[in-house]
């Protein structure tokens, strides 16, 4: 038998199966996706199984070295899925494999089959392999007993041994030490009489266990008898107890407290809308839903009851959100209906965490996967419904290869499994809400908020007027008195502000001097906690310049404002407020993110003062007011989404109040109030924006009206990335059809990082038919001085950013 194997190594020339021969001892036992490690040139290198075939066209085949897995870790549909992610991102087929599994799985393993249960049933052969100990390295079985391989999958099967990964300087198993008493049957004052009057500590941790009844974690027993582990090592040398290590599942969300929950009253408006996504579900069609739903509608609970409804079918769901909206809010929502049926998986667990979430999913032990874009690829057999919620977030979009996009390959999966797909938002894409005007999704509009609650409401504050009237500050005297208000009747406000750092450039104020970096094309930002400048986009670190190093002038200034300065603007105008900051800087630390939510939460804060991170998912009773600093920050950006975001965001920020019981108050602080963005939040008309930003579309010709190519070249030396560029843009206008427009070369927004020159050209077009075959013979001509390091040509091919 044959294995058709694609090796680990994303490159062009190997970007295709390799045949191996199947020892005779494995041919029952390898089966299509699982990872292998094959001979491959001088050396061995892990490698996925994509097919078996009885024959091939080559006659030399060197064979298998090794078996990663007894059971696929990809499924014959995320085989299929890999071979379509390949075609649609111009991909290597590795790279589309290797982002369906958690990095531990892409370690250097070593693998061990384990006892469960008594070996006395055994195979005397397997019995003497094992030997004394209930571990046996799978190296070794492989190697010197071949024969066994066939047995030991079966009693995998049975339950009888499992297979354990044993991942180097990746993600280990976590074991915890576990005490139980030695001998069964024995009364309590039998297993006292061992024990000398004067240990009382001793006595007491025999009559705990004797009472427990079950095994207890070591560290358990200790801090519940509060002993030290002196008391128990004597009982252990005696044979009174027995200790072992056993593995445990790391719990990312240890520490939250988890309340259950039960299903709600659906309103009116609610199960008009969860009727047809019902309806799916019984009939087990694909159908994609598009839930138009304004903040505060009850998106969620409709989510909760169509997964509810799902697994009561038998069947698996996946919950997407975005990585800034997983709030352990979010999180307590799922673990609260679904408990230990919700695996969690998202950029902040470690990475033994993820690969134990994972593995939980990939043994069929959970039933609802909630995470951000990757979970899209949860090892699930048998998909009931997949949720895409706020499906307008660009994080939906990986932008190194393979450049997916997580609402695409939902639809794959959503079409393999014939399921439903709901992509929820309260501000939807364009492209989404087009489709749904077209009827290629269903449209479920819910435009009303839970109990019918007023929408905040939204005052535009012209920040031109306030100049003139010579208020300098960053707070207008509107949102100024409004906070103040706030304070006084001990309601909770939400400050949003698009920017982290102290400010976003140091100026000259003599000579217009702007401090950038040495490496990239882009100014520099001052953190002030460190009095450092430092780069975004590379990590460059400098001190802040006392004179300006092009005319020496000692007026050299902060420009712009970050949300540092913002904190200490507020402790000058606000003193007695206090203030919770949230952004990249004071989120770092694992956990950290929980900690001050739940502090805010509590009450612990006055303000909450936060980038991008503060605009989803945030639900408190007592936020009433919503102050956007700074409004214009995304529209001014070289991007045709600048708008369209920009009104996503502001719709979604103002969304944070009046969620309950007191009514909320937005305040938008502005220089360009007539844009229509910031002008129909005030009325959160969605439907006017939707098309009056068309209209803008059409005319320019942009998405959904066409589609979009990017192609990025970089290299260190400017005239060489001129140079290829242009080859490749007259090569493709050569290429194309005449409908189809070609337009570069140019510079890239940012024309140089990491000392790298960018430049880019861009293709629009309605139907061109050559593109794909076109952009893989650029691909293959720049093969070779792409594999030198120094050229880089990406190729994206429904881009999001253009920077």
């Amino acid at each position: 038998m044959i294995a058709k194997v694609i090796v680990d190594v994303p490159a062009q020339q190997t970007d295709r199966l390799f045949d191996y021969r199947i020892p005779p001892e494995w041919e029952e036992v390898v089966k299509p996706g699982m990872r292998v490690v094959v001979p491959f040139g001088p050396r061995t290198i892990q490698g996925f199984v994509i097919e078996i075939a009885e024959s091939s066209s080559h006659n030399k085949l060197k064979k298998i070295s090794n078996i990663l897995d007894v059971i696929p870790v990809l499924t014959q549909e995320l085989l299929e899925l890999g071979e379509w992610l390949t075609d649609q991102t111009l991909s290597f087929k590795i790279s589309a494999y290797h982002v369906m599994l958690p990095a531990a799985l892409r370690a250097k393993v070593k693998k061990e089959v384990v006892l469960k249960r008594d070996p006395a049933s055994f195979d005397m052969a397997l019995q003497a392999a094992f030997g004394k100990s209930d571990r046996l390295n799978w190296d070794v079985l492989t190697k010197e007993h071949a024969s066994l391989v066939r047995l030991v999958q079966t009693y995998i099967q049975e339950g009888v041994l499992d297979l354990e990964y044993v991942v180097v300087d990746k993600g280990n198993k976590k074991t915890e030490r576990v005490l139980r008493l030695a001998a069964e049957g024995e009364s309590e004052e039998e297993l006292l009489r061992h024990l000398s009057a004067r240990a009382a500590k001793q006595r007491e941790v025999i009559s705990f266990l004797y009472n427990q009844k079950n095994p207890i974690k070591t560290n358990e027993l200790l801090r519940i008898v509060e002993t030290t582990r002196a008391t128990i090592t004597p009982l252990l040398k005696k044979g009174l107890l027995n200790e072992t290590e056993e593995e445990v599942y790391r719990d990312p969300t240890e520490g939250l407290d988890i309340q259950e929950t039960k299903p709600l009253e659906l309103t009116e408006k609610q199960a008009a809308v969860i009727a047809p996504i019902l309806k799916s579900l019984e009939s087990e069609v694909h159908e994609p839903f598009l839930l138009h739903g304004v903040t505060g509608s009850g998106k969620t609970e409709i989510y909760l009851q169509a997964i509810d409804r799902t697994l009561k079918d038998g069947k698996e769901a996946i919950v997407l959100v975005p990585e800034i909206a997983l709030t352990p809010q979010m999180v307590n929502r799922f673990k609260g209906r679904f408990g230990s049926k919700v695996a969690v998986l998202h950029s902040g667990l470690s990475m033994g965490e993820k690969y134990d979430e994972w593995r939980k999913i990939h043994r069929d032990e959970v039933k609802v996967v909630v995470g951000a874009r990757s979970a899209i690829f949860a090892p699930f057999k048998n998909l009931g419904i997949i949720i895409i919620d706020e499906e307008h977030e660009s994080s939906y979009k990986q932008e190194e290869n393979p450049r997916y996009h997580a609402r695409d390959v939902a639809m794959f999966r959503g079409r393999y499994h014939q399921c439903p797909v709901i992509l929820g938002s309260a501000t939807p894409s364009l492209e989404s809400y087009a489709r749904a005007k077209k009827g290629r999704y269903t449209l479920l509009p819910l435009t009303e908020r839970v109990n019918n609650r007023a929408m905040p409401e939204v005052n535009v504050v012209d920040m031109r007027e306030e100049l003139r009237a010579g208020n300098r500050s960053m707070f207008s005297a509107a949102l100024l008195e409004k906070m103040q208000e706030r304070m006084d009747r001990n309601e909770q406000t939400v400050l949003f502000l698009n920017r982290r750092g102290y400010s976003t450039f140091v100026m000259c104020r003599d000579c217009g001097y702007v401090a950038t970096c040495d490496h990239c094309d882009i100014s520099l930002t001052y953190h002030r906690s460190q009095n450092q400048l430092k780069c975004h986009y590379c990590g460059h670190e400098e001190a802040m310049p006392t004179v300006c190093e092009s005319c020496g002038s000692e007026h050299i200034r902060f420009f712009g404002t970050g949300t540092q300065k913002v904190e200490e603007e507020i402790a000058r105008v606000l003193p007695s407020a206090r203030v919770i900051r949230m952004d990249v800087d004071t989120t770092r630390k694992k956990g950290s993110h929980e900690r001050l939510l739940t502090s805010f939460g509590k009450g612990e804060a006055d303000i909450l003062l936060g980038t991008q991170m503060i605009a989803k998912g945030l639900d408190f009773p007592n936020i009433t007011l919503v102050g956007v600093l700074a409004a214009d920050s995304m529209l001014h950006i070289p991007d045709f989404r600048a708008s369209e975001r920009t009104f996503q965001l502001m719709e979604q920020v103002s969304g944070r109040a009046g969620r309950h019981e007191l009514s909320g108050e937005v305040v938008i602080q502005t220089y360009t109030p007539e844009h229509y963005s910031i002008e129909l939040v005030k009325s959160h008309n969605y439907e006017a924006y939707f098309e009056m930003e068309m209209a803008q579309r059409k005319h320019a010709g942009y998405p959904p009206y066409f589609y979009l190519t990017l192609i990025n070249v970089s290299h260190p030396e400017i005239t060489k990335v001129i140079g290829v560029t242009e080859k490749i843009t007259s090569f493709l206008k050569r290429e194309f059809s005449d409908e189809t427009v070609v337009l570069g070369p140019t510079a890239s927004p940012i024309a140089r990082i990491k000392d790298r020159y960018r430049y880019q050209c861009m293709i629009k077009y309605k139907n061109e038919p050559k593109l794909v075959n076109t952009l893989r013979e650029i691909q293959q001509h720049y093969l070779k001085e792409m594999n030198q390091g120094q050229l880089n040509i990406s190729i994206d091919l429904h881009p999001y950013l253009f920077m």
